[in-house]
């Protein structure tokens, strides 16, 4: 399986463009999956606003040439800090899905997070990217599943497959509240599936009058810290934790001996009225005091956006929605575009600031009113 080459369209010069001209390629209910939040999106909106709130106190005169975006992340050398954060069901954006997405990322360097609802197989994506040699790496997401026997057998499959390191999503034992799916009619179009999860979802108890479909059935199968421990005793790989927004939890999650923190409120997608990642990224980052690596994602449409994410304690960011809406608008070549114009505003706003590189940026890049 290949992905398709095509052209992108005229007049794509930064990443709200590409969202511009995605809701013109995308139906109804795919625009609602992928760009809608939960309930009246205030956490959406407010993801993308406060790294705008943020601003940059760039110093003159400094030396930059020869500067570069690399990092240091798991014992690979990233060429920059943009990775691919994991999106289900991408072949409803586009019919090479997950696919074109991991072509891209391997072209531009750039780390690429496979979801366990992935509408492309694992082990073909890693096939068809793996011995591309100026790839980043390969992660695979995972909810924990209430079959372990199952979820052990996926972690095998990745293992396998060349994967390098598991990527925990536990932000969403329930789905959010996300009017604009329902409102849309939300459906999964014939032909794409979570190839992984066929026969694999929970049958519904029988409820006594007065109990609850959500406390007295779905959540009794939903996760704890003691997952996580197994988890990690049962894997080889790095295990990262995603959807982390407070303080004592990445205390927890440090302490349990874990190898990563992703910051992260789904996008907006579950619970409305979160923080920003944004502005408890700072928390965060004191709170691990450097003991694993801290990544974050939410709102990031700008290379002065990733610049500031970096000051503000974070190793790398993640993108979604952005790459979703360069798949449906031109495939892998689309996908591409996006990391390529993150990385060179990126670039432009380290030499704009004064830093070579991003082992010298720190929260003093950041301007403070008091």
């Amino acid at each position: 399986m290949t992905a398709q080459l095509q052209s992108l369209p005229p007049g794509l010069t930064n990443l709200e463009d590409h969202a511009t001209q995605a809701q013109t390629r995308m139906d109804e209910i795919a625009w609602a999956y992928f760009s809608g939040g939960a309930g009246d999106e205030y956490t959406l909106r407010d993801n993308r606003d406060a790294w705008t709130r943020l601003q940059l106190q760039p110093r003159i005169l400094r030396p930059v040439a020869r500067g570069h975006t690399r990092i240091s992340l798991f014992g690979r050398t990233l060429e920059h800090p943009v990775l691919l954060a994991p999106v289900a069901y991408q072949r409803m954006a586009h019919g090479d899905g997950e696919l074109a997405s991991a072509y891209a990322a391997a072209a531009q360097g750039a780390g690429f997070v496979l979801s366990m609802q992935t509408s492309v197989a694992m082990q073909t994506i890693a096939q068809a990217v793996q011995a591309e040699p100026a790839r980043g790496p390969m992660w695979f997401q995972l909810y924990m599943h209430y079959e372990r026997g199952f979820l052990l057998d996926l972690v095998r499959q990745a293992e396998e497959a060349g994967y390098e390191a598991l990527v925990v999503t536990v932000d969403a034992p329930t789905s959010g509240v996300r009017d604009r799916e329902r409102r849309s009619g939300f459906r999964l179009p014939d032909g794409v599936s979570a190839v992984h999860l066929a026969q694999q979802y929970r049958q519904s108890r029988q409820l006594e009058p007065g109990q609850s479909a959500l406390f007295d059935d779905l959540l009794l199968a939903a996760p704890g810290w003691d997952d996580l421990a197994w988890l990690k005793a049962h894997t080889r790989l790095p295990v990262l934790i995603k959807g982390v927004l407070h303080e004592e939890d990445a205390r927890i999650a440090a302490g349990l001996g874990l190898d990563g923190i992703i910051v992260s409120n789904h996008g907006g997608r579950t619970l409305d009225s979160t923080p920003a990642t944004a502005a408890v990224l700072p928390r965060i980052a004191q709170a691990v005091g450097g003991r694993m690596p801290l990544l974050v994602d939410g709102g990031i449409r700008r290379g002065t956006d990733v610049l500031k994410a970096i000051a503000l304690g974070a190793n790398a960011v993640l993108i979604g929605r952005p790459y979703v809406h360069g798949l449906a608008n031109a495939g892998a070549m689309g996908v591409a575009h996006v990391i390529r114009l993150l990385r060179d505003e990126l670039e432009i706003a380290m030499a704009l600031s004064g830093v070579a590189t991003l082992e010298q940026v720190s929260a003093e890049l950041l301007f403070r009113n008091s």
